[in-house]
Order: C-alpha cells, then structure tokens, then sequence
C-alpha cells in the first residue's frame, strides 16, 4: 500500500535522508529504528507532509502525496502520533478526539460522525468517552493513548506510531504494544512504528528498517536484523543479546 523510492531530504548543507527506498503491504507493522539523528523523524514529517522532500517518490495506494499538504494526506488516510503529546486542555477528552474526527476524514462530517468517531477511538484505547472527562485526569500513559485516539478518529488506512512507550513503565510499555497489535487486526491499520524501547519493539513488529545518518542499513525480519553485525555496531551494542532474544519470540 506504501512504496517510498529514492527519498531524500537536505537542510542547507546536512543531509538528514539519503536516497531511502521501502515498502509496505497493506496490514504490516514495520518498525523503524536507528540512533538519534538518524532521520527517523524526517521520514516522518516527509509522510505525513510536515516536510517536503527534495527528491523521491511516496506513493500511498499508488497515488503520490510527496509534498502535499499535511491535511491532505491525512484526509487520504495518512494518520499520525507525536512523541510529545499536546492535547487541547481546554477541551475534554472526548473533543479532543472529535476535533480529529472533524477534520481527519475526507469529505463532510457530521457532529454525530465525529462524536461516533471519536468515542470508537477511545474505547479501543481504552480512554472514557463520557463529555465530562477531563484531559487533566491523565497521566503519561494516557495522554500517549489520547495520541492515539485522536489519529484514530481520523479513519487512517496508514498510522505512523511516533515513540509510543516514551515516559511509560514496563507493564504500560507492554499494554502499548497490544494496543498497537489490536489496532492492526481489529481495524485492518497498516502501521509504521518508531521506537527506541527495542525488546518490546521487536516483539510486535513484522519488518525492521534500520536509518543511520540518513540512510538505511538494514531492513528484514526482526530476528534477521537483530543479529546483523553493522545494526549491532551502530544501534544495538550491550542490547543485542536482550534485542535478538525478544525477535525470536516465535
């Protein structure tokens, strides 16, 4: 459903992507690793239209959305989490999600669609979906599930998971990860998963694509890459053992 070819993307002298190619079947999860400025982050924004490639080709269901406008791409079932959650405060959590179910989903929206949407959304999560419930009541944990809900609502054939597990303990991390797997099978979701918490990461994931400094050096099944020497060298090191020992979970 996702066939990315030649991508790029340069800021003045840096080049932050490098002429990165993949694709995605529709209902995979790939996870997408790398260090710290690896342009894990760029991908991201070039997806989802934060950012406008320099070179390349991103074809959602073979129509091209390189450079669209981020609305746009969401409307054609691009949808999108943040590592650093920013609810609206004043809003409660219901409407949060609402406001994505407004102006997510092509054409025009109902208040009760959106409504519909938004509280569909929360159950999944696992989020109240009463008119009352206060974004203030939620801890890290929910507001990364808030993230979530609100790029659910949106009706994404496409979601792209930004560092879900950042700021949660290791039972939270673990219900993460299965919000992420019931996400795919109840909702047919393909998704790109960004993450740095590796021995939950490769329990879930189908593919693994390995970026570092923009380009990619890896890509393949979770086991295959968690014992690929150059990955153990750049990203892994005293993890390796724990990384390979969650990727041959079957």
């Amino acid at each position: 459903m996702l066939r990315v070819e030649g991508l790029s993307k340069h800021f003045g002298g840096f080049t932050a992507v490098n002429n990165v190619d993949f694709s995605l079947e529709k209902g995979e999860i790939l996870g997408l690793i790398g260090p710290n400025g690896s342009g894990k982050s760029t991908i991201f924004n070039m997806l989802s239209g934060t950012l406008e490639p320099n070179a390349g080709s991103i074809q959602l269901d073979g129509k091209e959305i390189a450079g669209a406008s981020p609305h746009a791409i969401c409307v054609m079932g691009v949808g999108r989490t943040f590592q650093i959650p920013r609810p609206f405060r004043r809003l409660s959590i219901l409407e949060n999600a609402a406001l994505a179910g407004y102006y997510g989903q092509a054409g025009a929206v109902t208040r009760a669609e959106a409504w519909r949407s938004a509280e569909e959304a929360l159950e999944l999560v696992g989020l109240p979906s009463d008119a009352e419930a206060s974004v203030d009541t939620l801890g890290a944990a929910g507001l990364k599930k808030l993230e979530l809900a609100k790029a659910l609502a949106t009706k994404p054939s496409l979601l792209l998971a930004d560092e879900s597990l950042g700021g949660l303990d290791h039972s939270e991390m673990d219900q993460a990860a299965d919000m992420l797997k019931n996400i795919r099978e109840e909702l047919g979701v393909t998704i790109i998963w960004v993450e740095h918490i590796m021995g939950v990461l490769m329990r879930v994931v189908d593919r693994v694509m390995v970026l570092d400094h923009g380009e990619k050096i890896a890509e393949g099944r979770p086991q295959e890459v968690a014992t690929n020497p150059k990955v153990i060298e750049v990203y892994l090191g005293s993890e390796a053992e724990e990384t390979a020992a969650a990727a041959n979970r079957d």
